[in-house]
């Protein structure tokens, strides 16, 4: 995978006065994340992949701290299991989005599911 139109944002411009500004690296997740279509998902080591520095767990720190604004269940393990900390509503999501899931209904089809990024 490349970063394709991925931009490398230095700070959160919409930070407002007195708030500290993100991380670049959490801005730059953030916006892949927002940018994975509904019914898609990728990975936490997908997210990393993507913007060529990080890795799963560096991911899963920024989406816990600040994942809240973006669609979180599209970044799951990649065993396709749901994100821990909500999984049934992950779940309801996947079904609502059309979302491939195993026959368990479980996890995410990851083979049928897994974006390939921008461009």
């Amino acid at each position: 995978m490349s970063a394709g139109a991925v931009s490398t944002g230095s700070a959160d411009p919409a930070a407002e006065p007195g708030e500290e500004p993100l991380p670049a690296f959490a801005v730059d997740v953030l916006e892949v994340v927002a940018s994975i279509p509904p019914g898609k998902v990728l990975t936490y080591g997908d997210v990393a992949e993507l913007l060529g520095e990080g890795g799963p767990r560096s991911v899963g720190r920024v989406m816990s701290r600040y994942g809240g604004s973006v669609p979180w269940w599209r970044v799951l393990r990649a065993d396709g299991s749901p994100p821990p900390h909500q999984p049934e509503l992950a779940l309801d999501r996947y079904r609502g989005e059309g979302t491939p899931l195993r026959p368990s209904g479980l996890r995410v089809d990851m083979a049928q599911a897994r974006w390939d990024g921008p461009g």
